[in-house]
């Protein structure tokens, strides 16, 4: 029953409440709304495959779904309120380097960014993972930033992931070029083709000589960055049609998809010389080196990828045995070659501990007065199946295998040895020269070394010469081999340039080395009467070591007529056939009694 008398201000009130109770449903129904909302966001978010983190402005975490609690290990409880870098912390997988905040780019930017490449999540257990995708800033209605939102995924899951996997197993990590795998598959399909149009592969099989050098000396990280750079030079010598793969070490192979005939194979080859030839500036060291190539050849040479493999290495390691910078097509006789690298192989690390070696000795003559005034020592190989082995057939093995240098440190020692037994006996001793490669002038414990051999057998450093290669010399062309050659001539140990003439050392390169002494190589000795050019350049080498301040020997003087115009022209010293050859260590302490007749 209503009242009709009732006061005015009794039916405000009855308004005022029956509108709050209006007010208060509504705003109990956007709550609930707002609760749906929330909830179907974020059943919505813990439903899809990526992962979402959310920060505030001052990139606080604010939120986490289901698969960003997996991937970082965080709880959203725990997570809530902490610094995005506690809970999302990532780091660059190359430098190991922390990477750019994501969140504080992307509402720095006011745009969507993408991850670095090689991003690596760390998760709360301390375990790394491999992420990708972006981060967005968050905005409210005004276009106001409050945040941003990060969405990531595991890469190993993503095709980019799989595609990258892919490259990967059929490219080199150093030098991005195909491995063994990939070259194998073109190298099938390229057999193929030839097989169906009638035309030619060749297969280049490339080793750098004395690279292990370069690795020793100076480290592998400049050995890394000169195997990229011949890498690029490789690349610029062939077509886009053909392949070059690193088939691991210092070892390349090149395949020529189509080729006419050998000469097409022969002419490329060429051009890979030339271009690995010129020098490399690489962490402030000026490098050169050389090249040894086999070339085999569909069908001449096989009609598989396996032999022709094979026949292109066989011949490689023939094109090494000529010297630096050699090229080879393969030839059926190689394989005996082969077969006799391997059982060499085989047997010289025995050979080394029974001590199979033993020293000649090839005497020098001063040819002012005809007496001998050093001798070279040559190392030798008595065989028990194979019988005497020169030292030109087993040291190129030793050096492939790794034995280079405990020969080499064997025959410093015996030479000293024997030099040190000889005076003991009363002989007037002469210097001895020993052969020194490259691998060896640049392993940094030579000198000590050295000096320890000088100091168990008691002889003085200057009855011991050094000999190395012009060609070597350029190799050896770095801060370390400089300064150990240094060490070694302030010891008092002589250092000889070794078939002078033959390379193509300059006067920089020279005075940079401790150099007492020149060697003339043999085969201008051979030719220098044949004509008046011979005649000109053996007098330019001698004038040119003299002129240094250095001793010219000339090597491979085999007639009179040769030992008279060297005479003629001033030379030092002479070695070769004429005087003597290679002699046992017995024969040649002989020839230091005083009472040898003169020339």
């Amino acid at each position: 029953m209503f009242c009709i008398n009732c006061e005015k201000g009794d039916v405000q009130m009855l308004e005022d409440t029956t509108e709050q109770k209006y007010a208060d449903t509504r705003l109990r129904d956007v709550e609930a709304a707002l609760q749906a909302a929330t909830e179907w966001a974020q059943v919505t978010l813990n439903s899809i495959g990526d992962a979402v983190v959310t920060t505030d402005l001052e990139c606080r975490v604010t939120y986490l779904n289901r698969v960003a609690e997996t991937l970082t290990g965080w709880s959203s409880i725990d997570a809530l309120g902490k610094p995005l870098a506690q809970v999302f912390t990532l780091i660059d997988s190359q430098t190991l380097q922390a990477a750019t905040n994501p969140a504080q780019r992307a509402m720095e930017e006011n745009r969507t960014v993408g991850l670095a490449m090689d991003c690596v999540l760390i998760r709360q257990d301390g375990s790394q993972l491999e992420i990708e995708d972006s981060a967005a800033p968050i905005h409210d209605r005004d276009g106001c930033i409050k945040g941003a939102v990060i969405v990531f995924h595991d890469a190993c899951h993503s095709p980019t992931h799989s595609s990258k996997l892919a490259y990967q197993a059929q490219h080199d990590a150093l030098t991005d070029l195909p491995n063994r795998v990939l070259l194998s598959e073109r190298l099938s399909r390229a057999i193929g083709l030839a097989k169906r149009h009638q035309h030619q592969v060749a297969l280049l099989y490339l080793d750098l000589d004395a690279f292990k050098a370069v690795n020793d000396s100076l480290g592998h990280a400049v050995g890394d960055f000169l195997l990229q750079s011949v890498a690029g030079r490789l690349s610029e010598c062939i077509r886009d049609t053909d392949t070059i793969c690193r088939q691991g070490g210092d070892e390349f192979v090149v395949l020529l998809s189509e080729i006419e005939n050998p000469q097409d194979a022969v002419r490329i080859a060429e051009k890979i010389l030339g271009s690995l030839a010129e020098p490399y500036r690489i962490c402030n060291h000026e490098l050169r080196i050389t090249t040894s190539i086999g070339i085999s050849l569909y069908p001449d040479h096989g009609t598989d990828d396996h032999t022709l493999l094979n026949n292109a290495d066989t011949a490689m390691y023939h094109a090494k045995k000529s010297g630096p910078n050699h090229y080879q097509l393969f030839e059926a006789e190689m394989h005996a070659l082969k077969m006799q690298h391997s059982h060499l192989k085989s047997q010289l690390q025995p050979a080394l501990k029974a001590d199979a070696l033993f020293l000649d000795f090839q005497p020098r003559i001063d040819i002012a007065t005809g007496y001998p005034v050093s001798a070279e020592a040559l190392v030798r190989w008595r065989n028990p199946t194979l019988g005497l082995i020169q030292p030109s057939v087993f040291l190129p093995v030793a050096e492939a295998c790794g034995l280079i240098v405990p020969i080499g440190h064997w025959v410093l020692s015996e030479a000293c040895r024997r030099l040190q037994k000889w005076r003991a006996e009363g002989v007037e001793i002469v210097p001895i020269a020993v052969n020194m490669s490259a691998i060896e002038l640049c392993d940094k414990t030579l000198p000590a070394r050295i000096a320890d051999i000088l100091t168990k057998t008691g002889l003085e450093a200057h009855f011991l010469e050094l000999e190395v290669t012009e060609s070597c010399l350029m190799q050896l062309y770095t801060d370390t081999s400089i300064s150990t050659l240094v060490e070694l001539s302030r010891m008092g140990v002589r250092i000889a340039i070794d078939d002078f003439g033959a390379g193509s050392v300059s006067l920089k390169h020279l005075k940079c080395f401790p150099i007492n002494m020149l060697n003339i190589a043999p085969c201008f000795v051979h030719d220098m009467l044949d004509d008046r050019e011979n005649v000109s350049f053996i007098k330019a080498l001698i004038n040119f070591g003299q002129d240094l301040s250095l001793r010219v020997i000339a090597k491979g003087v085999e007639t009179q007529a040769q030992f008279d115009h060297l005479k003629l022209q001033g030379c030092d010293g002479a070695q070769g056939f004429l005087f003597s050859k290679s002699l046992s260590a017995k024969d040649f302490r002989g020839l230091l009694d005083p009472d040898w007749p003169r020339l």
